[in-house]
């Protein structure tokens, strides 16, 4: 679902379109006449998480612009991620540069077909991963994130069964580290799923004191091989514990741009795909341009606007997974 929305936007003639190298400056003034905080998701371009409030994973981003004063969100990142920082902040104007920016495990778990699989098997408890939309949020008994998943698990007695949507790849990370038989949705990340294990064999035949680290929506071959797993901010915590070392990153390339700036010592070299194109570049996340960010806090819009009673039920599980993993 992508909630109810707005857009006003209009075509900028060439006298109000200002020159791409003020448009740091203009966003920063926008920022300011809105009262606005500017939220950049790891996968952004970089010339976007250089000018942005906060830099993080989604939620950890949501959470913060809650705390703000700010009386306007703007999330550079994806629909998904805009539609969480409403639920959290209900009072709070939230912009998305694109409404195009959608996420393929969102996509993959449609609200009317999740709803329906809840109800075949009304025994389990569903506990979803926070790539998912506001509607399948309410229809969830708890959310997680990669980071807290493993935790909440576990918090599960035994013998409650139990229903891992929409990431199978995550899905069958954590039943291997938690030992939970879990029924998993059928749904995966189109940029985590395109690493290519013939080009890792060859990057690790060319640098053999490389280090393979990698997100655990990745395929299950490639995790077996990694020395480190994690979410994409334990990614960055990992790297910046070692200095003069060679990092294979397996995950979103937008992580890298952190990396760089807060291990500088360290190399990383990026998981190639398969295919002979920029496939471990999100191509939702890259929709956000500067050009698009400057122009929805000019006309504030497009907005996340959601019904009442989503952000009330969605509330519900996030709040259940905050206390769960605290």
């Amino acid at each position: 679902m992508k909630g109810m929305l707005t857009d006003r936007s209009v075509t900028l003639s060439k006298k109000e379109n200002p020159a791409r190298s003020s448009l740091p400056e203009e966003i920063g003034r926008l920022k300011g006449e809105l009262n606005a905080v500017l939220l950049a998701h790891y996968y952004q371009e970089s010339e976007i998480q250089d000018i942005a409030d906060f830099i993080g994973d989604s939620l950890e981003l949501s959470r913060r612009a809650a705390e703000t004063e700010a009386d306007v969100i703007v999330f550079a990142g994806v629909h998904f991620m805009a539609e969480t920082a409403k639920i959290l902040s209900p009072h709070k104007q939230v912009l998305l540069p694109d409404l195009d920016a959608g996420c393929s495990l969102a996509e993959g778990c449609p609200a009317p077909q999740f709803k329906a699989f809840r109800r075949a098997h009304p025994d389990h408890v569903a506990i979803t991963y926070i790539n998912c939309s506001a509607e399948v949020k309410a229809l969830s008994d708890i959310i997680c994130t990669s980071s807290s998943a493993e935790k909440i698990i576990s918090g599960i007695p035994r013998d409650v069964p139990i229903l891992f949507s929409p990431d199978r790849n995550l899905g069958r990370y954590l039943i291997r580290k938690t030992g939970r038989d879990m029924l998993l949705w059928d749904a995966a990340c189109i940029v985590h799923e395109t690493f290519s294990m013939r080009k890792l064999i060859d990057l690790q035949v060319e640098h053999p004191e490389a280090e393979l680290i990698a997100h655990p929506e990745c395929e299950e071959p490639l995790l077996e091989r990694a020395q480190f797993v994690g979410s994409t901010s334990s990614l960055l915590k990992y790297v910046q514990g070692k200095t003069g070392r060679e990092f294979i990153v397996a995950t979103e390339a937008g992580i890298l741009h952190q990396m760089r700036k807060h291990a500088p010592s360290n190399t990383y070299l990026p998981l190639p795909p398969d295919a002979s194109c920029s496939c471990n570049e999100c191509p939702y996340m890259k929709l956000n341009t500067m050009e698009k960010l400057f122009m929805c806090m000019r006309d504030r819009s497009p907005e996340i606007l959601l019904p009442e009673e989503i952000i009330r039920d969605a509330r519900i599980p996030i709040d259940r997974m905050l206390s769960m993993s605290s």
